[in-house]
């Protein structure tokens, strides 16, 4: 009896086996239920169980489908190869060696093609279950009512239709190739297929089931083609540099793979007819499918190359034009910027005009609070405890105090868990604890107090302020303004909240300044999941893997468990189909906090359209810093279709339609129901009001228009007229894009102040200014706006600019006296703001000190009307720089020359300024013991006293400017701050 091919595994062997499997399956299973079971827990939570069922279902099912699809077709050929083995094999040492094969495989051989099936299956259906959200697409998708330009099908086809039937192609391709080379290995080791002895290598059964297959493939390769002239559209163009087919393409190409679909047919049918039916060998279906493949390199690939390089290159410019003219249009519409209003902006004035100090549209509205900048003031003034966080940048919004509107610089106060002492830093009080932040602090964008410090309008721990440089009450109130979800919140940052004492407050509120205490809360909104059962507390012990679920009294039955706390990952969560912006930011609506985040539907195969990478088109200067960074997606449409918010308290979500014309919304709201997305009449009036042009959407705009500004073919290939981003202007050779700013001020055409995001582009390789661009909400709705300069402007970019103002010889003296061994200057935004047919350049100066805990003050104010040079200012405050730039057009108008820096020069040869005497020097000794106070107080921590000092420094630079008017021009006390006013003004 002969041996068995491999040795038994003893059964102790097997039991260990069966047992490690059961474990590892067990516990698989336990994970993934726990998961389920927690996510619909969330998604109750939040109201949004259709989104969670709808994706579970689809993803379920196209699993099965898939999977048993795939796996029922190759384990089908597996067996169809074994039964169509031959009954008697000849001799030879091929089959004696294969014997112990099949000696192996025959007893047990459903078994075997079963197993093979099912491990198909099972990776083919995890592969298709991740393509749900094309299915949903494929199957709610709609028109676009845009049809492509050269076979006139709705763009809806390619962007709903097209990338699933591209990736059941790739299944059908997959299923026969696997079931090939699986009946391949069967036929052979069954005696089918035959490498040596005499006779046909091949049985007739085994030739016909394999041909089969191949004729299959053939087939599928014929379909293939034809979806390939679709796809065509949304290729690269190389010749043109655009996407989209070309003339090559067009004239050589798509007839060519029209040849080959019909060549394809042709030889599936060949080797079906000439290797069973006419001479049933391979000689005949060898030599079809060698035609298919010449025909393929000659037809596909030979061709078009010689149109292209004998035709097309010698004139591209012609040749290419109709095709550069689609590429421009769908690249247009695909991104919104099919309504750009572009106007020509002559920017001919130099010289600063009168009526710039009587402005009351642009000047009064000027930014001068940098949100990146001034964080850190922020944290160390309304910080009050170490572990609140205003996080790395703040955010600008408009607010109407007092029947006028303006922009605010806006921070929440969160709790960040990574700040919590090592004795705060225990389950019980990160969890349960410290639960939440307080207030939405804002100051007025164009206001400094103090020394050069933000003037507080809201978000203040009491009733009233206690701060000497902040309102002494809320101007932007909010009734309910704890943050129990925020920017800071990272995945593990859960709270447990509710208390079973209702007498007892556990939370840690805010502190009271007034009296020095501190006060407690409890949670009585509606988020969270209900944890106070004890099969919820183990479900989420297991989750969390921490025992204390179930082990602390601080767990109750009043206990609710709020996690997922970070606004912009709530929001991707319930909608997991949209994009989202990388800056949100918060508002008071109602009195209460809600975080806006601007979603985006995008796709990737919109005819003809430029395709563009988000990381990429998104990255600039604050990228991470304050903003999250986009994946790396590329799309070729955008839209910013929904609005969403987040309640900062109780976590509400709630997803407003803004795009009420986008066809890839419609159909994500369709295969959820219909009413996922709130239309847009059911935005609340107060909420519209906060809107503003999302950051990243008008970053990928603004891109585009450098080149698609150019919308005739021809200049559009020379590409003369391009242009590019600067890059940040105080920092060039970083290579950092400036990023856009947000402004609300009125630009040349507009009816009256608006708040848009605004940028300014330079020509492709140079740095003088090309274009301004703006973006913002006109009556609900985008609008683009272009502001184009001519082609031989004089006027400077934004590097040139800050290069003029910053190396002017009195300014670069001032700015050397402000940046010490004790100090370090940073320059705030450079706006560049049309005025008067002109640009005025405004660039805050903040001192910040080295001593420890130290933050930017706003100190001084650079400003340069003109091309840049020629009229330059370094003043303490905006009204004073405006006065100065008006006197030096004066000047310049009576023939006189402007002193450079608008003051007067520096003594000659370097000597030191002559020492102050009179009621000079004591206003500079005055000033010299204010500096004194306030770095004692702000060592001290004594924010009264700390206070009090700003104000003495405040009156004491009041009185040394006066005295300094009074004797004349003088130098700055040494180590003296500039003094801004003593009161908020601009």
């Amino acid at each position: 009896m002969r041996s068995s091919p491999l040795p038994r595994m003893s059964r102790r062997g097997r039991v260990t086996i069966g047992v490690l499997v059961g474990v590892f399956v067990l516990f698989t299973l336990l994970g993934w239920g726990v998961q389920a079971w927690t996510d619909w827990l969330w998604f109750e939570e939040v109201r949004y169980t259709k989104v969670f069922t709808g994706v579970l279902v689809t993803r379920l099912l196209l699993f099965l489908t898939i999977g048993v699809g795939l796996g029922l077709f190759v384990g089908g050929n597996l067996w169809l190869a074994y039964r169509l083995r031959p009954a008697l094999r000849p001799h030879s040492l091929e089959q004696a060696t294969l014997e112990r094969y099949r000696m192996l495989l025959t007893p047990r051989i459903g078994t075997w093609i079963s197993l093979t099936a099912v491990v198909l299956g099972l990776f083919a259906g995890l592969s298709g279950q991740s393509r749900w959200n094309q299915w949903l697409l494929f199957r709610n998708g709609g028109d676009f009512g845009v049809k492509d330009p050269e076979f006139g099908v709705d763009v809806g086809f390619y962007v709903f239709q097209l990338p699933f039937w591209r990736y059941l192609l790739g299944v059908g391709f997959t299923a026969v190739v696997l079931a090939l080379l699986g009946a391949l290995a069967v036929h052979y080791i069954f005696g089918g297929v035959r490498l040596q002895g005499v006779g046909d290598r091949m049985t007739n059964a085994a030739r016909a089931h394999l041909t089969t297959l191949v004729a299959v493939f053939v087939l599928l390769k014929a379909v293939a083609y034809v979806l390939d002239r679709r796809a065509m559209l949304l290729e690269y163009n190389e010749g043109a540099k655009l996407y989209g087919a070309g003339y090559a393409d067009v004239n050589a190409l798509l007839p060519a793979k029209e040849i080959l679909a019909y060549i394809s047919v042709v030889v599936a049918i060949a080797i079906i007819v000439f290797s069973n039916a006419v001479m049933r060998n391979l000689v005949w279906p060898g030599i079809a499918l060698a035609l298919l493949g010449v025909s393929a390199v000659a037809i596909g690939g030979i061709y078009p190359w010689a149109v292209q390089t004998f035709e097309v290159k010698p004139s591209a410019r012609d040749k290419e034009a109709p095709y550069i003219e689609r590429s421009i249009g769908a690249t247009r519409a695909a991104f919104g910027l099919g309504d750009t209003k572009t106007t020509g902006y002559a920017a001919s004035h130099l010289t600063p005009p009168a009526n710039l100090a009587t402005d009351t549209s642009v000047v009064p509205n000027v930014r001068l609070l940098d949100p990146q900048l001034v964080s850190e003031t922020y944290t160390q003034l309304q910080q009050v405890r170490g572990f609140y966080d205003f996080g790395p940048k703040l955010d600008i919004d408009r607010y109407s105090v007092a029947n006028k509107t303006s922009d605010y610089v806006v921070g929440v106060r969160e709790i960040n868990y990574n700040e919590l002492t090592d004795q705060q830093n225990n389950w019980i009080n990160r969890h349960t604890v410290y639960t939440h932040g307080y207030g939405l602090v804002a100051a007025p964008a164009n206001q400094v107090v103090c020394g050069g410090q933000p003037y507080f309008v809201s978000g203040f721990l009491g009733e009233k302020a206690q701060e000497a440089c902040s309102s002494q009450a809320e101007q932007i109130p909010a009734t309910q303004p704890r943050i129990y979800y925020g920017e800071r919140m990272e995945e593990n940052d859960y709270a447990i909240v509710g208390q079973a004492d209702e007498t007892r407050n556990a939370e840690f509120d805010r502190p009271t300044p007034t009296t020095g205490g501190e006060q407690y809360y409890t949670y009585t909104g509606e988020g969270g999941v209900e944890i106070g059962s004890f099969t919820r507390r183990l479900l989420y012990a297991i989750k969390e893997q921490e025992s204390n679920f179930l082990l602390s009294e601080a767990v109750n039955d009043n206990s609710r468990l709020l996690y997922v706390r970070n606004p912009r990952d709530r929001v991707e969560k319930v909608a997991p189909f949209l994009t989202l912006d990388g800056d949100p930011y918060p508002a008071v609506v109602g009195g209460r906090i809600q975080w806006i985040v601007d979603g985006y539907t995008t796709a990737a195969t919109y005819p003809y359209a430029e395709r563009v990478n988000l990381q990429t088109e998104t990255a600039d200067e604050l990228t991470n810093r304050g903003t999250f960074q986009l994946a790396r997606e590329n799309v070729n449409y955008m839209r910013n279709s929904v609005k969403a918010t987040v309640d900062a308290y109780d976590g509400t979500v709630r997803l407003y339609e803004f795009d009420e014309t986008d066809p890839v919304l419609k159909a994500w709201n369709k295969a959820f129901g219909g009413d996922l997305v709130l239309p847009k009449n059911a935005i609340p009036a107060e909420l519209a009001e906060h809107f503003r042009y999302p950051a990243d959407m008008f970053k990928v705009q603004r891109n585009l228009l450098t080149k698609f500004h150019v919308t005739d073919p021809g200049d559009f290939y020379s590409g003369q007229d391009f242009w590019q981003v600067p890059n940040v202007p105080d920092a060039p050779d970083s290579g950092q894009k400036q990023p856009p700013y947000y402004l609300f001020t009125q630009f040349p055409g507009q009816q009256g102040p608006r708040f848009q995001i605004t940028a300014a582009v330079t020509p492709n390789g140079r740095q003088n200014l090309a274009a301004l661009i703006s973006g913002s909400y006109v009556d609900g709705q985008p609008k683009l706006e272009v502001w184009e300069l001519p082609d031989q402007t004089r006027v400077s970019g934004p590097v040139q600019v800050h290069q003029q103002m910053t190396n002017n010889a009195n300014i670069r003296q001032q700015l050397n006296l402000l940046s010490s061994n004790q100090a370090q200057v940073h320059y705030g935004n450079l706006l560049s703001l049309p005025f008067g047919d002109g640009m005025l350049y405004v660039e805050p100066v903040y001192v910040k000190s080295n001593q420890q805990d130290a933050y930017p003050l706003l100190q001084k104010v650079l400003l340069s009307y003109g091309d840049g040079g020629s009229y330059v200012v370094l003043a303490d405050n905006l009204t004073d720089g405006i006065k100065q730039l008006v006197d030096q057009g004066k000047r310049a108008g009576q023939g006189t020359t402007p002193p450079p820096g608008g003051t007067p020069p520096p003594p000659p040869g370097g000597t030191d300024p002559p020492p102050l005497t009179g009621e000079l020097a004591a206003a500079a000794e005055r000033v010299q013991t204010a500096i004194v106070e306030v770095k004692a107080a702000q060592t001290s921590g004594d924010f009264e006293r700390y206070g009090r000092a700003l104000k003495a420094l405040d009156e004491a630079m009041t009185a040394f400017q006066q005295a300094q008017q009074t004797a004349g021009p003088a130098p700055t006390p040494s180590g003296s701050p500039s003094a801004p006013a003593p009161t908020p003004s601009g």
